[in-house]
Parts: structure tokens; sequence; C-alpha cells
């Protein structure tokens, strides 16, 4: 096989079939746990020039290949085995479709002739996929294969983008003769004359292998899905809107961020249109770490006291108090892919079903030159100003226990440069580190989204290391959410990939402990021992640092670095204190 031409490797099996679309579509790594079911397809994409990066846990094969999809805007792929391979993902798939992130699962599955029959891992994976996906498919026959992984992968990023699924049975995936052998339906050397019901059964083994192996002609690659085009009525309407407003206020989310290849014509027309921002998700990061026209604080007085507001790709969701947050005397204006995100909770008044980018770039066309607001962008300054303040005198303060979260967040914002991508996987330590932590770049953030998912830190982080290998990737871990894919380290010390995680560890779930005790007087279920982390990092081929004073900061950032820089993963293992700074932040 080694010698074979692609075109002619890609006619000796099924696994074949699947990596030439990969590879054809423009797919650089193949995210996976390795199963029987889907060697052929890890072998040949690797034969075809595809990175294949091995987990710990299929779930972060998931969030890796999501990662990657947000990062570059071409599908993230992640293959998994069958049955509990395939449950095994079902929290990441999840997240991935609330995410709205095109991504393709591939699953292996029982042979085609077994289904139903008790074959070792075999369930309804139809049925266990379709909730969680926005299409999902099974091939019968090899011919299928190529044009049912054209179809979805088309289907992951047209309209509102989200993950699919496709079932390959096994059987389809090796080569003719292999399967031959397993079927049994060729005589062994020295056979008996078969009876009358195996030869039946031969017979019939024989023309079922027939139709899965037919030859059909080589599927159509089909190109991306044009993004939805903004309503130009409704971008007619805003313009005008939006020339009488004395107080806008846009809030921008990750929907807004999914052309990644068109980002700098979002910022210029962010820019052409002058408008107080607000940015979440993947959104964060756009316009930078100190533009003008960024605020990140008290945006819910900002909203309250608006006149027109415009939501970039952010639902009315528990984010925006259902709506609630946008006054109604304000204008509400919207422009989403999704017609259900753009009419729940809230209607606008002015609604664009389109790409919410492509909105605000015929927006800004329309517009013309921006108004000056300079008393309504002061007032807006102001606040900032005086909320930085008040978190770096709280940042000054000393910590019952250990380290002030809000000095060492502080200290790592000041210490990052250009290179940084961030990933956010925690509820307290992480919900700090957002008022804190700036975002230097576009695309250079990433958190699970709506579904507000823990665990999504370490394959991530792999995702966004292997997307962008220029970057320096940090995870930011609180002490519960670092367990679900702490093993993920060994995956980037094996595959060469220098991430740095920073440990928040208060040896608590402290966002649910703080108002748990405080309503219901018991902290059961929230404690957590001070691990040594970074003892189970070494252990796992990494580099572990301890933090513990806040006179060593500055040292151990630079160590971190040092270490990352000569191609080995660092965690940084960091004994936080008590903090009220995000007292009374559950959301429902």
């Amino acid at each position: 096989m080694s010698g074979a031409t692609p075109d002619a490797a890609a006619a000796e099996h099924g696994g074949d079939r699947v990596a030439a679309v990969l590879a054809r579509h423009g797919v650089r790594t193949l995210f996976t746990l390795c199963g029987g079911h889907i060697s052929p397809i890890l072998v040949a994409a690797k034969a075809r020039g595809l990175r294949v990066v091995d987990v710990r846990h299929e779930a972060d094969a998931v969030f890796a290949a999501d990662a990657t999809a947000r990062l570059t805007g071409v599908p993230g792929v992640a293959a998994v085995t069958a049955g509990p391979g395939l449950t095994n993902t079902v929290t990441a798939l999840q997240n991935a479709r609330m995410a709205q992130s095109p991504l393709l699962l591939l699953g292996g599955a029982t042979a085609t002739v077994l289904k139903g029959r008790g074959s070792l891992q075999d369930i309804d994976q139809q049925s266990v996929a379709a909730p969680l996906v926005k299409w999902q498919g099974s091939a019968r026959s090899v011919a299928e294969l190529e044009p049912l992984l054209e179809r979805a992968l088309w289907i992951a990023r047209e309209g509102v983008p989200g993950p699919v699924f496709v079932e390959c049975p096994v059987d389809l995936l090796y080569p003719a003769a292999v399967t031959r052998e397993w079927y049994g339906v060729d005589p062994k050397p020295g056979e008996r004359a078969p009876s009358l019901a195996k030869r039946a059964e031969r017979l019939y083994l024989s023309s079922h292998l027939r139709r899965i192996f037919r030859g059909a002609p080589p599927a159509r690659t089909l190109p991306p899905p044009a993004p939805p085009p903004p309503d130009a009525g409704a971008v007619r309407r805003a313009a005008r809107a939006l020339a009488k407003s004395a107080r806008p206020v846009a809030v921008i989310g990750s929907q807004a961020a999914l052309l990644a290849a068109e980002i700098p014509a979002l910022v210029e027309a962010i820019e052409r249109l002058g408008l107080p921002v607000y940015l979440s998700g993947m959104a964060r990061g756009l316009l930078g770490a100190s533009h003008p026209l960024l605020f990140r604080h008290r945006r819910k007085e900002a909203l309250r006291e608006a006149d027109l507001v415009l939501l970039a790709g952010v639902p009315c969701d528990f984010r925006l108090d259902y709506g609630r947050a946008i006054p109604r005397r304000a204008r509400l204006v919207a422009a989403n892919r999704s017609a259900t995100d753009l009419g729940s909770n809230r209607r606008p008044d002015i609604a664009s079903h389109g790409d919410p980018a492509l909105f605000l770039r015929a927006l800004a066309r329309a517009a013309g030159t921006p108004r000056v607001r300079g008393e309504w962008h002061a007032r807006l300054a102001e606040r900032e100003r005086e909320r930085d303040e008040e978190i770096a005198r709280r940042a000054a303060e000393p910590a019952e226990g250990g380290l002030n979260p809000l000095r060492l967040l502080c200290e790592l914002d000041a210490f990052l440069d250009s290179r940084a991508l961030l990933v956010a996987d925690g509820g307290d330590f992480v919900g700090t580190a957002a008022y804190t932590v700036r975002p230097r770049t576009p695309l250079s953030w990433l958190d699970p989204g709506a579904f507000g998912t823990l665990g999504v830190g370490g394959g991530f982080a792999l995702g966004a290391r292997l997307a962008r290998p220029e970057a320096e990737v940090w995870v930011l871990w609180g002490d519960g959410s670092v367990a679900y894919s702490l093993l993920e380290l060994d995956t980037f010390a094996r595959h060469g990939l220098p991430v740095i995680g920073l440990v928040g560890n208060d040896a608590a779930w402290g966002q649910i402990a703080r108002d748990q005790v405080e309503l219901l007087g018991d902290d059961v279920g929230t404690v957590l021992a001070a691990t040594d982390y970074h003892r189970a990092a070494e252990g796992l081929g990494a580099v572990g640092l301890t933090l513990e004073r806040p006179g060593e900061i500055g040292d151990v950032l630079a160590e971190a670095r040092r270490q990352a820089s000569a191609g080995r993963p660092v965690l940084i293992n960091a004994r936080l204190g008590r903090s009220d700074f995000r007292k009374g932040s559950i959301s429902l």
C-alpha cells in the first residue's frame, strides 16, 4: 500500500474512501481514540498526510474537533469506535450543537450482516446521536461512504452550523478480501463438502458481499455552503434607527465569528459603525485587549440605559435574562442565523435572519459616517475605569489561605503577549478570569458556550494547539474541572504539544459552595482536597510547577513559558485562598 498512488489507494477499501474525502476538504487533523471498528480510517488518514492524534477519552476527541472548527472555519473531525466509543461523546456533541460548531463525528459500527444480532458493542447508534446532532446517516455499502460524507460536511456548515454523525460499519472499511475471510464464504483448504444449509448460508453471504462492495462513480466534491445573507430591508431599517440613536449598544457573540477567514472585514465594519461594543464567547478578542470601542464591565447598566441594542449572533437566553436585560423602550435590532434564536423570549423590532457578521458589514456600508456620541461613550468609559480600579484594589488585598485569585489573574493578564490563546474551563476561577484576562487577538478565546460544560479544557487546548501552532496556548482550569481532562497531559506530552495549564486550586467547587452554604447551610458535595495536581502532571510526562505566594507569580509564569518554549507541556498548580468576588453568580 505504501507505494500506491493516492487515487489507487482510495479504491482499496472503505477506510481509504473516508480519508480521501477528508483530505479533499482540507481536514488536516483527525482526532480519535482507537478501536478495531475504525482502524482502516486511521491508517488511511495517516497515509494521506492527515495528522492522527489519539486522546485518552472520546469526549476530548470531539472537544478537540470542536475547537479546530471554531478557529479555522473548516469542520473538525473525530473518529470513535462503536458502542461506548460513541456514547462517551454525548456531552461533547451536545456542547458543539449548542455552540453551533461544525464538526463531523465518524463512528464505527458492527458489520452490516450482524446488525441487531448481539454483536460486540452493537447498539442503535442512530437513536443515540439523533437528538445531539444536526444530521446523521449510516452507510450500507462502500459506494455510499463518499456521498454520505460529502453531504455531512456540507450540512455541518450550512445555515446554523452544528455537529453531524456518520456511522461506518466495520465490514465496509476493511479490504474485501479481509471481509470475505471474516464472513467465511470461501472454502478452507481440506474442508469437507459443506452441508446444504452451509452452502445456502455462503450463497447468501456472497450475495450480500457483492452488494456492499458494488462499485460506484466517485462522489462529487461539494463546495462549502454560502453563508446566509442578511435581510436587505432589515439592514436599511437598522441604519435609519441607528442614525437616530443617542445611546446605542452592540452585543456581539460567537456566531459573528463563524467566518474565520472574514474576521478582518468584520473588525473593520465594527470600527466604522463606532458603537460601544460588548463581546462574548468566540467574539472575545475581536477588538484586541484595549480598543476604545470595547467595553467589558457593567453591561447590564449599559443595556438598561440604551435606546438601541444591536444583538449580533446573540440570543436572548439566560445570559441576557431572557430578554429582560433590554428595556422595552429600547429599539432592539437582532441578526442571527437561527430563526429560533432570533425570536426566542423577546421579539426584535428589526430582525435579520442571516449571518450576523455579514449583517454588520452591510450595516456599516448603509450607515455611512458614524454619529459622534461623545457623552455616551464617556459615561461608559468612566464606569469601565471605576470597575477596573475596584478590581485592582481587590486584587491587592490578601486572601485567607492562599493566593488572591484576582491578583493572580491580573498578573497573568499583564504577562500575556499577542501569541496567547486562552481556553476557559471552570466555574469560579474562569468566571473571575473573564473580568481580568483580556484576549489579545481575534479567535483567541475558547469557552464551552451556552451549555456551560465543564471538561472542555484538554480537548479544546489540543485542537487549539494543532490549529494554531504559533500560539501560546493557556488552559485556565478550576480544580474541579481539571479532573475531567487531566489525563490529556499525557496526550500533549506524547504528541509534543507544549500547552500551559493554570489550575486555580481552592480545594472546592467554589462557585457552588459559596451560595450553597449561605442559602442552605451545608457544604455537602462541594469540598475537594488541595490535591498536588503538579505531581500528577509530572507522572503524565508534563512539567509540574507550584505557585503559593504572591511574590512568585511572575517567576512561575516565566518558567512555564520557558518550559513550553522548549516543547514541554506545563501545569501550574496555584494554591488559592477563598474569595467572594463572584458572590451570587450561579446561573439558572
